[in-house]
């Protein structure tokens, strides 16, 4: 249902033609980017957590972490990831294809910094087998965020 919904929603506003459903799963930003084409970090991940009682989505970069100072100095409150068996019940979609598009009712959204150093990101569309492709103007558009923010890190360089 998770995909019915948010393809639905980008069909209502001419963005239809931009969905990609490939055939290997797109669950995890470095399978989305595999079944893609692309660099992991122009995955635009939706990552869900509880402000109070409240959900709420955040877009970033496929490789950006969340910065716990950051998110508490934004939010006023330490990072609480909504559990994996609630996402679905809280935001309407499913782990795996979690995205700014066709949620429910009330579910806010921001889209972090990261996301800007792009001009084209992948974000999920409702399930883990899709994506859609996005100029970083056409997300802020459809997903109707409340602000930008700057909640996340750069991941730490791996050393040998």
């Amino acid at each position: 249902m998770s995909f019915e919904k948010a393809s639905a929603y980008l069909k209502e506003q001419g963005f239809e033609d931009r969905i990609i459903v490939p055939s290997e799963s797109s669950a995890t930003v470095a399978l989305a980017a595999e079944a893609i084409g692309c660099e992991p970090d122009h995955i635009a991940k939706t990552l869900s957590f509880l402000v109070g009682d409240e959900p709420i989505m955040i877009v970033t970069s496929g490789l950006a972490r969340i910065d716990n100072p950051k998110y508490k100095h934004t939010f006023h409150i330490k990072a609480k990831m909504i559990p994996s068996f609630e996402v679905e019940e809280l935001t309407g979609h499913a782990p795996g294809g979690v995205c700014p598009f066709g949620r429910n009712a009330g579910v806010k959204t921001y889209l972090d910094e990261s996301l800007k150093k792009y001009e084209t990101v992948y974000p999920a569309c409702g399930d883990d087998h899709s994506a859609v492709k996005l100029s970083i103007a056409e997300l802020e558009q459809l997903s109707t965020p409340e602000g930008w923010v700057d909640v996340t890190k750069e991941p730490e360089p791996v050393t040998e």
